[in-house]
């Protein structure tokens, strides 16, 4: 459920067509990322409605080799894009979510890899120009109007069948691994479980198998203001004024949830947002972390979708591993060597389930490694922190 916001105070980690030709350091990716649009006449959900005329956006890092065996696949988290690495211009700075762990010589050594990330369906960007989703706000091509909340329900698995369809476009039908933070690592737990011939290895960052009810609460808190903004209408805003005030509160307590109180107290004390505006003689004045959150939320907002932001809800609420009705049975189903990145500081997938989750992985005898991270940022030590894992990655991917 990562919120990753470029901000002074909440800066991340330094956040391609096929070739068959192997990789080489004269060959090394240099870390311009070309995004590309995956195409798909329909796609049918888990719930059985079609989807006419699927698009989603898609990025690469490295060489495919010949025997399409090199390929590491990254999901992404609730507010994230297939923008795992690299930069989308020749002379600007990388932009990537995990540049710390991807690139040529680091973990995920691009020399070595063919690392593939996509967006998802309903993906939370639908305004932002690198982003291609199909979603709320997409057109529906049998009214030629946006789909709105007549978009059927979709779920962790159908992000996984629209990735499964990507890879097999490039050939591709068995994965290195496949690695993902927060909602991302829902999506590598469900490839593990749904297509355990075809994962090699599982890596699981501040994810767990199921959303237990804290975390339904959580994602329940998050819909809140959009479905209290009278603009939202229903979800019919998209000839008129969008939902953008509950938009942006409801991204404040996404960017809230995924730090911790500790993050807060260090960085921001008592400040007022105005040295010359007192709260306590002003009701209007505020204090420097609520400007700052709202700042955050309001950039955010701009490249936001309030529906796209429902769906998403949605979709990790319903979220079990296996899409069945059997934690137990989903978890067993995973035959790959599992690696389990958290924080014990994570409030918003509570270290225990990630633990649970762990041992019903580890129970019929599957490899499972359980390692910390740490940092004073909660759920987002995942991803601002995962050059932590650094060593253990390498090796593990070896």
């Amino acid at each position: 459920m990562v919120l990753i916001q470029r901000h002074p105070l909440l800066t991340a980690s330094a956040v391609i067509g096929i070739s068959l030709v192997a990789s080489s350091s004269v060959m090394a990716w240099d870390g311009v990322v070309e995004k590309q649009t995956f195409e798909m006449e329909n796609f049918t959900t888990q719930g059985g409605v079609t989807i006419p005329e699927v698009n989603v956006g898609w990025e690469a890092y490295g060489e495919l080799n010949d025997a399409r065996d090199n390929v590491i696949l990254i999901t992404h988290f609730f507010s994230g894009t297939s923008h795992a690495a690299g930069r989308y211009e020749e002379d600007g700075q990388p932009t990537g979510y995990w540049d710390a762990i991807i690139g040529p010589g680091k973990p995920l050594d691009t020399d070595e890899y063919y690392i593939i990330s996509s967006d998802t369906l309903v993906n939370l960007g639908a305004n932002d120009h690198n982003v291609t989703t199909t979603g709320p706000a997409s057109i529906n091509p049998d009214t030629g109007e946006p789909w709105g909340m007549d978009f059927p329900v979709v779920t962790i698995r159908d992000f996984v069948e629209v990735q499964r369809e990507l890879l097999e476009s490039q050939g591709i039908e068995s994965l290195h691994a496949v690695m993902g933070a927060s909602m991302g690592a829902l999506q590598a737990i469900e490839w593990a479980s749904a297509y355990p011939d075809r994962v090699e290895r599982l890596i699981s960052v501040i994810g767990g198998g199921v959303a237990d009810p804290w975390l339904l609460a959580t994602l329940s808190a998050w819909a809140a203001p959009i479905r209290l903004d009278a603009n939202w209408n229903e979800g019919n805003y998209y000839d008129g004024e969008p939902p953008t005030e509950g938009l942006k509160e409801a991204l404040k307590l996404v960017t809230l949830n995924a730090n911790h109180w500790q993050w807060a107290n260090e960085t921001f004390n008592r400040d007022w947002a105005d040295e010359a505006r007192d709260p306590a003689e002003d009701i209007n004045a505020r204090y420097a972390i609520e400007q700052t959150l709202d700042d955050i939320a309001a950039a955010r907002a701009e490249t936001s979708d309030a529906n796209h932001l429902l769906y998403l809800v949605r979709a990790n609420q319903t979220f079990m591993a296996g899409h069945g009705d059997s934690l137990e049975e989903g978890l067993a189903a995973i035959e790959a060597p599992t690696l389990m990145l958290y924080s014990e500081n994570d409030l918003v997938f509570a270290p225990q389930g990630v633990r649970r989750t762990a041992e019903l992985i580890e129970a019929d005898g599957t490899d499972v490694t359980l390692e910390t991270l740490e940092g004073n940022r909660g759920h987002l030590d995942g991803v601002v922190s995962i050059d932590q894992a650094s060593d253990t990655l390498r090796a593990f991917l070896k």
